[in-house]
């Protein structure tokens, strides 16, 4: 463990009021270094440190943010995380960070049959059905900023990738304001016995068109498990009755999506790998492109 961490573990204990006897890392994700705190009493949290950049830098607003959010959801039928305490200027922790309740569950990345896919739905309608009142967080940022319009290297089919960058220079569609997890996919879904019985990762929670986080959650499987799997999605999340706008609005957020991945899904496809599941980077650069195609075949 980096002396960062270890502070941040020395911080938790007092936060917490509990001795750490263990603290485990977690695999899968990429923004952050994620510690299963195992206390002297037995019980379990999990602690979030941010090292890695550019998040690091920008940590003081996304703890805040997801430490707000997982009180808003306490009494609400979406399984988050409970907040225990956050430091996310990092003043007492070493490094922004932020300790919360630990759900019980696990990834399942390996499936993709129709049962998971209407329990994902069925999650994602949920988190969309959610009413903020007068918490409403922030509205959502676009990851397809202009640095990202260029044409890969990878690519097989550039013209594809200029297509898509056209279509982004138009103006958004208007669209009904939704509360948006806004980094919803597998990797951010825990489950037991067939069901969801967890939600984490709410540091990029939003405010904007539920197309935008069904998108990003059928990009995901896209690349994780193949065209099919994003739209058998799709349609599961669409028989939910939730409003995704006309057929173009849902294309120029799934565009906008895609694009949000370059200029390369490698550095999601290295934490499958991480976990066991093979999906080499050329691979998850191929699905990516093939749902580029099949999206603005529309």
């Amino acid at each position: 463990m980096s002396v960062g961490c270890g502070a941040a573990v020395a911080w938790a204990e007092r936060a917490w009021g509990r001795r750490v006897r263990d603290a485990v890392p977690l695999r899968g994700g990429w923004t952050s270094t994620m510690l299963r705190l195992a206390a002297s009493t037995g019980e379990q949290a999990v602690l979030r440190v941010m090292t890695r950049e550019p998040w690091r830098t920008h940590a003081g607003g996304l703890l805040r943010r997801e430490s707000a959010v997982q009180g808003q959801l306490s009494d609400t039928p979406v399984p988050a995380p409970v907040s225990l305490a956050v430091d996310p200027e990092g003043a007492e922790a070493g490094d922004p960070a932020h300790l919360m309740t630990r759900l019980p569950g696990a990834l399942e990345l390996t499936r993709a049959d129709d049962g998971l896919l209407d329990e994902l739905a069925r999650t994602l309608a949920a988190i969309h059905a959610h009413d903020p009142a007068g918490e409403r967080p922030r509205v959502f940022q676009s990851w397809a900023h202009r640095a990202k319009r260029v044409v890969p290297i990878w690519a097989r089919r550039p013209q594809l990738w200029q297509q898509a960058f056209e279509l982004l220079e138009q103006p958004q569609p208007e669209h009904r304001g939704t509360f948006l997890h806004r980094d919803f996919h597998l990797g951010n879904v825990l489950w037991e016995g067939g069901r969801v019985v967890g939600v984490v990762d709410w540091v990029e929670t939003s405010w904007g068109p539920a197309a935008l986080d069904a998108a990003h959650a059928a990009t995901y499987l896209a690349m994780l498990h193949g065209e099919e799997a994003a739209q058998r999605f799709g349609a599961a999340y669409r028989s939910r009755g939730t409003d995704l706008g006309e057929p173009a609005d849902q294309r120029y957020w799934e565009v906008m999506d895609l694009v949000g991945y370059l200029p390369d899904p490698a550095k999601v496809a290295q934490p499958w790998r991480d976990l066991g599941v093979e999906v080499s980077d050329d691979l998850a650069r191929a699905r990516l492109e093939r749902r580029l195609a099949t999206v603005l075949a529309g």
